[in-house]
């Protein structure tokens, strides 16, 4: 049976690509998003999106989860594929019921699109051999 998923190639090339876009999509949008939730949780609570009708609190706290452990996860390379779901599912939720899958409405949803697709493109890649998860899962 063949390994549908591996940690790494053989060539470094791909590795510091997949280096750059998970530490500039991580910090992105844990510093923007994430952060921004985790300070404001108080304000942000009573009136944050409900998509899923888990309630205002809970669902912001969700976000906030992914946003901060995932992303901080995500950007060094740790439990990377798990932190990668975390966010498409995150950024899926955002875009698809938040911006009504909308690239150019109001709320536009572009940004929530490229999370998403910088997301399931690590889904799928991996987090390439400069990560952690390549230090020790060899």
């Amino acid at each position: 049976m063949k390994k549908i998923f591996v940690v790494g190639t053989t060539s470094i090339a791909p590795s510091m690509g997949l280096l750059i876009l998970r530490i500039s999509f991580g910090v992105a949008i844990l510093m923007h998003h994430g952060l921004e939730k985790l300070n404001k949780f108080s304000e942000m609570s009573g009136s944050f999106p409900d998509p899923l009708h888990l309630g205002h609190s809970t669902s912001l706290a969700l976000a906030m989860f992914a946003e901060v452990a995932a992303a901080a996860l995500l950007t060094v390379g740790l439990l990377t594929r798990l932190a990668a779901l975390i966010l498409v599912i995150d950024m899926g939720v955002a875009f698809i019921f938040v911006h009504n899958m909308s690239l150019g409405g109001q709320p536009p949803g572009e940004l929530a699109f490229l999370y998403l697709a910088a997301f399931v493109t690590l889904l799928f890649a991996g987090p390439g051999k400069v990560s952690l998860d390549g230090a020790i899962f060899k």
